[in-house]
């Protein structure tokens, strides 16, 4: 019967703040008496429900912390991308933006610039857009214009 009153009384506030003062005065009028195991466990997980204050996160604050502001205009900047893809002599470059760029294969160490090689690349354009056959509104390539300044050194490997 007690385990039924317990039950049906232990979700309201009241019924936990008077078992709180409970357990606060017990442990305090009887410091040499231990607490049982559902006192302990009581306090220990007691604090789960209480909803911490989140301080409130806004799309300005975020984008103004971010990295990418912090890096300020991407244009001119030299970065680091992957060849992904070769067609003919034309190379697919995914440098971590939105879109990839495609760049000429150049003809010096040309057989270096295979799937997987690693490149150094300087950014004019993040995305090519213009405005086609009259149409009043930009069009974009889904490309990036990039310029390829050339591969990125392996410090482990020796260049012969």
């Amino acid at each position: 019967m007690l385990r039924n009153i317990y039950t049906y009384f232990s979700h309201t506030k009241l019924f936990k703040s008077q078992y709180k003062r409970f357990l606060s005065e017990t442990v305090v009028s009887n410091t040499t008496e231990k607490q049982s195991g559902f006192a302990k466990s009581y306090e220990k997980f007691d604090d789960l429900n209480k909803e911490t204050p989140q301080p409130s996160v806004t799309f300005e604050n975020l984008l103004r912390n971010s990295r990418f502001i912090d890096m300020g205009d991407p244009e001119k900047k030299v970065v680091i991308g992957k060849i992904f893809h070769v067609v003919g002599d034309d190379l697919y470059i995914d440098f971590g933006w939105k879109f990839h760029c495609v760049c000429p294969r150049p003809k010096k160490n040309a057989s270096e610039y295979m799937r997987g090689a690693k490149v150094r690349l300087a950014i004019k354009e993040l995305e090519l857009s213009s405005k086609f056959l009259g149409y009043e509104k930009d069009l974009t390539l889904l490309e990036a214009d990039c310029t390829l300044l050339g591969l990125v050194q392996d410090r482990g490997r020796k260049v012969a």
